[in-house]
């Protein structure tokens, strides 16, 4: 094992109790010490459901010396060290029912770091392809990122416009939205 992987596994043990500090380092680790794909990749082979070793994993009658050893078996040779060394730390920490939401995390990392945006669009109306096309360029042209996965979603209550959703940004320009912002105005409004 490397000074750096030591390093890294080290800073794992003083923070991983904060679910996002784990994470933080793991993605710093990855960035600094092997390629963020290779790590990527293993990451999804890992994310892929399997419900008995989950139980396995997550079963308070097995002894954490167990689910360690368990872990290198399964894991060692088939993902990258450093991502084994960390699912060992996640194990003696006793997050691995927390894994997901670590992997969610540093998926959202690496896909900030490559500038990667994930967007969600919800429209009165099925798009043609050319207008989707237009709503993923606007989007490219309006953020800092340099690719888009878009997901498009018809929901009919919103009369018309469109709902997008990057991050935690909305922006609303749906007739719904609009009619119920007048509506407001209306009853705001004091006669004589």
């Amino acid at each position: 094992m490397s000074k750096f992987q030591k390093t890294i596994i080290a800073l794992c043990v003083i923070i991983i109790v904060i679910l996002g500090a784990a994470t933080v380092v793991l993605f710093t680790g990855t960035s600094e010490a092997i390629k963020i794909n290779g790590t990527f990749a293993d990451i999804s082979l890992l994310n892929s459901d399997n419900p008995d070793f989950d139980k396995l994993m997550k079963h308070p009658g097995i002894p954490k010396q167990e689910k360690l050893s368990m872990v290198e078996q399964v894991f060692r040779g088939r993902v990258s060290d450093d991502l084994t060394e960390f699912l060992k730390i996640v194990v003696t920490k006793e997050r691995y029912g927390s894994l997901k939401a670590i992997f969610a995390y540093f998926t959202e990392l690496v896909r900030e770091s490559e500038k990667m945006g994930t967007a969600y669009v919800d429209t009165a109306v099925e798009l043609t392809e050319a207008q989707k096309q237009a709503v993923k360029n606007k989007l490219l042209a309006t953020t800092s990122y340099q690719t888009f996965d878009v997901y498009y979603h018809v929901d009919p209550t919103l009369i018309g416009g469109m709902v997008i959703r990057v991050g935690d940004r909305v922006v609303d320009s749906s007739i719904r939205t609009k009619l119920e912002d007048m509506k407001k105005q209306l009853l705001n409004i004091q006669l004589g």
